[in-house]
C-alpha cells in the first residue's frame, strides 16, 4: 500500500515564506520540461502551480521517475524550497521552486481529451462528458470555491441572527400552476405521483404557523422548463421566512446578508441601505423590472413632444393610446451606420415592434430618416429632453406600452454593452418595490399572479380583490444586481378570507382551491401570524460574482442546454421491471425512441469496455 505523508501546504501556497524548508506536496502534473540534466515540473492543485525540479544529482532512480511523467499524472514530492534563479512574476509561487529529493507516482493518466488550462477551446458536450477533467481547470475551480464561500457566509449570517436551518421535503404534491413539475411515481400507490419542489414556499409558510419565527434553508428546487444561460432544471435557493416583520424588516435582513457576502467573498464594502425604486419607475425609466442601474441612458417618454407630429407613426400611436419613447446613445452618431441600426430594428421584431425610428445629432443638426418630420419646436424639445451635446444617436419606438418597454430595454442594454459604458467590477444593487399583484400572460390568455398566489395585496389592493383585482398592487419586492434578478419576496397572506379572494381572482373554483390548498386554508384559521420572506437564487448570484456568462460554470455537475447529462447519460431508459413495479408503460409513440436510446447507450458502453477494461469476462 502506498504510504502518503501529510501535505505541508497546497502547491499554490508555496511562496518565499517557505524558503529553506522541507515540504511535502501532492498534485497533478501540468507540464514537464526535460532539459537533459534538469527536469522542470509544474505541479498543480486547487490553489495553483509550483515549479518542482529534478536534476542529475538527485540520483538515477529519481531521474527515471521524472522522465516517465506525463500530463495529469498524480504524484507526491518531497524536497527543499529554494529561490529561483529567475523570478516568474506571473505566478504567485514564482519566486521559489522545490528541489525534489523524493517522488512517488500515485497514479498514471491517459492523454486527456483536452488540455487542462483556462483558455482551451472545447465543446460543451466534451466538457460535460469529461466534467471531472473540466473541473480541474483553475477558472472553474475558482468559481466552485467562490460558491462555497458564499454558502459559508450565508450560514454564518443566519446563525448569528437567530435563524433556524430547517429542511423541507423534496417529495411533495404536484401543483399545475407555474412551471412544469418533475414527477416521481409512487410504487406503493400506483398511478400517484410525488412532485419535486419548485420552491419550499408553502412549507416555509407553515413553519411560521408552527412558531418558528426565523427560518432559513439552502433549498434544492426543480423546474421542468426550457433552459437558458441562467437556468438549470435543478437549482439552489437561499431561502428565508420570518414572522412579525414588515417589508423593511425583511429587506434589512437581506441587505445585511448581501453586505456580509460581498465583504467575505469579494472584499467589497456594500453601501446600505440599498436604493429602492417602484416597479412602474423601473419599467418607465429602464424598460425592465430587472434594471441595470450601473449606467444611465434612461428611456424618455416623448408623447408630449410628438402628440401633434406630422409623422403619423408617432402621432398615430399616441392617438391610439400608445407611447413614443426613446433613448440617446452618446457617440452613437459615429459608431452606428444605417446597416447596424437596421440590424437592431430587425432584432426588436421579436418583441412585436413594427419598426425603429432614429435620428443623429451632429454639428447642431439632426440627420436621418425621421429628421425631415422634426419641426423646430420638436428639435428644441429633443435637445432639452436629452441634454444633447453632439454626436448622439437617438432611437425611438412607437407602440403599445409593453412592446415599447421590451424593445427599449433590449436596445438600452445592447447599446451600453457595445459602446463600452458599463463600468467594470461594479456591483449595483436595487430594490424593485410596489409591484402589480397580477400580470397578464399572453401565452395563457389570462391573468396570473405576478409573484405567486400567496402574496399579500396592499391595503387598497385588498379592497380591489372584490371589485377590480387586476388593478391591485402587491406588498412584494425584488432584489436586482447589475440588471439580473437575484431574488424576490413578499409579505404573505395570513388570513383565510384574503387567501380565498386571491384564489378566486386567479380563476380558482372553490373545489379546486381546496383540493390544492385546503391544508393551507385550515392552517390560516389556526392562529397564523403575519409573516414575510424572500429567496435568492444562489446559482445566479455565484455566476454574477464569478463573472461567468453561464450558470453551468458555478455548478459541479450541471445539465447541458437540453437538460441532459453527457457523463452519466442522464436521463436514460430504465429496466422494464422497474417500470412494471411502478405500473408505468411507455406509450407506443415513444417506444422506438426509447429503444434507440438503449441501443446507443449499450453500444457506447461496449466500446468503452473493449477499449478500457482491464479484465476479460
Amino acid at each position: 500500500m502506498e504510504k502518503m505523508d501529510h501535505r505541508t501546504d497546497y502547491c499554490g501556497n508555496i511562496t518565499a515564506k517557505y524558503e529553506g524548508q522541507e515540504v511535502t506536496l501532492f498534485g497533478w502534473v501540468q507540464r514537464v520540461r526535460n532539459l537533459g540534466n534538469l527536469i522542470f515540473i509544474d505541479l498543480r492543485d486547487r490553489e495553483g502551480l509550483v515549479q518542482v525540479v529534478v536534476n542529475k544529482d538527485s540520483g538515477e532512480e529519481l531521474m527515471k521517475i521524472a522522465e516517465s511523467l506525463g500530463n495529469e499524472y498524480v504524484i507526491e514530492v518531497k524536497g527543499k524550497v529554494v529561490r529561483r534563479s529567475s523570478v516568474n512574476p506571473e505566478m504567485k509561487t514564482g519566486e521559489v521552486e522545490v528541489n525534489v529529493s523524493e517522488m512517488i507516482i500515485l497514479n498514471e493518466a491517459k492523454n486527456p481529451p483536452f488540455e487542462i488550462k483556462n483558455d482551451v477551446e472545447i465543446s460543451e458536450q466534451t466538457r460535460l462528458k469529461y466534467r471531472y477533467l473540466d473541473l480541474r481547470r483553475p477558472t472553474l475551480q475558482n468559481a466552485i470555491i467562490l460558491r462555497s464561500k458564499i454558502l459559508r457566509a450565508v450560514h454564518e449570517y443566519f446563525d448569528e441572527h437567530g435563524f433556524i436551518d430547517i429542511e423541507t421535503p423534496i417529495l411533495g404534491k404536484s401543483s399545475p400552476e407555474g412551471a412544469r413539475d418533475y414527477l416521481v411515481p409512487s410504487r406503493i400507490y400506483p398511478g400517484s405521483f410525488y412532485a419535486l419542489p419548485q420552491s419550499p414556499q408553502l412549507f416555509k409558510q407553515l413553519l411560521m404557523g408552527a412558531g418558528f419565527d426565523k427560518y432559513y434553508q439552502l433549498a434544492r428546487c426543480f423546474r421542468d422548463e426550457d433552459l437558458r444561460g441562467d437556468r438549470q432544471p435543478e437549482f439552489t435557493q437561499i431561502d428565508m421566512e420570518t414572522s412579525f416583520l414588515d417589508e423593511q424588516g425583511v429587506q434589512d435582513y437581506t441587505e445585511g446578508l448581501l453586505k456580509k457576502v460581498m465583504k467575505d467573498v469579494m472584499n467589497i464594502d456594500l453601501p446600505t441601505p440599498i436604493k429602492r425604486i417602484s416597479w412602474q419607475e423601473a419599467m418607465d425609466k429602464y424598460g425592465s423590472d430587472k434594471p441595470d442601474t450601473r449606467y444611465e441612458m434612461y428611456i424618455h417618454d416623448l408623447n408630449h413632444i410628438f402628440k401633434d407630429s406630422d409623422f403619423k407613426v408617432f402621432s398615430g400611436a399616441i392617438a391610439n393610446g400608445g407611447y413614443v419613447r426613446g433613448i440617446a446613445v452618446k457617440g452613437g452618431a459615429e459608431a452606428y451606420s444605417r446597416k447596424k441600426i437596421e440590424e437592431k430594428q430587425e432584432y426588436i421584431k421579436r418583441f412585436h415592434a413594427k419598426g425603429l425610428a432614429w435620428v443623429k445629432y451632429e454639428n447642431g443638426e439632426f440627420t436621418g430618416p425621421v429628421s425631415r418630420f422634426l419641426t423646430k419646436e420638436n428639435q428644441a424639445a429633443l435637445k432639452e429632453e436629452f441634454a444633447l451635446e453632439g454626436g448622439e444617436l437617438l432611437v425611438f419606438v412607437a407602440d403599445i406600452w409593453k412592446v415599447v418597454c421590451d424593445s427599449l430595454n433590449y436596445l438600452r442594454r445592447a447599446f451600453a454593452k457595445e459602446t463600452g459604458i458599463i463600468p467594470k467590477d461594479v456591483y449595483d444593487f436595487v430594490w424593485i418595490v410596489d409591484w402589480p399583484l397580477f400580470e397578464y400572460d399572453e401565452g395563457l390568455g389570462r391573468w396570473i399572479a405576478a409573484h405567486h398566489p400567496f402574496t399579500m395585496p396592499d391595503d387598497e389592493g385588498i379592497k380591489l380583490l372584490d371589485t377590480d383585482p387586476h388593478k391591485a398592487h402587491a406588498r412584494s419586492y425584488d432584489i436586482v444586481m447589475n440588471g439580473d434578478e437575484l431574488g424576490g419576496g413578499s409579505i404573505r397572506i395570513h388570513k383565510r378570507s384574503i387567501q380565498e379572494k386571491m384564489l378566486k381572482a386567479l380563476g380558482f373554483t372553490k373545489k379546486r382551491a381546496y383540493e390544492q390548498f385546503g391544508y393551507l386554508m385550515d392552517a390560516l384559521d389556526m392562529g397564523f401570524p403575519p409573516h414575510a420572506g424572500l429567496a435568492i437564487g444562489l446559482d445566479r448570484f455565484a455566476m454574477l460574482l464569478a463573472q461567468k456568462d453561464n450558470i453551468r460554470d458555478v455548478l459541479a455537475f450541471p445539465k447541458n442546454a437540453s437538460a441532459s447529462e453527457p457523463m452519466m447519460h442522464a436521463p436514460a431508459p430504465v429496466a422494464d421491471q422497474q417500470l412494471a413495479d411502478l405500473g408505468i408503460e411507455v406509450e407506443e409513440q415513444y417506444a422506438e425512441s426509447v429503444a434507440q436510446t438503449e441501443q446507443r447507450l449499450e453500444k457506447e458502453a461496449q466500446e468503452d469496455a473493449d477499449k478500457n477494461a482491464t479484465w476479460e469476462d
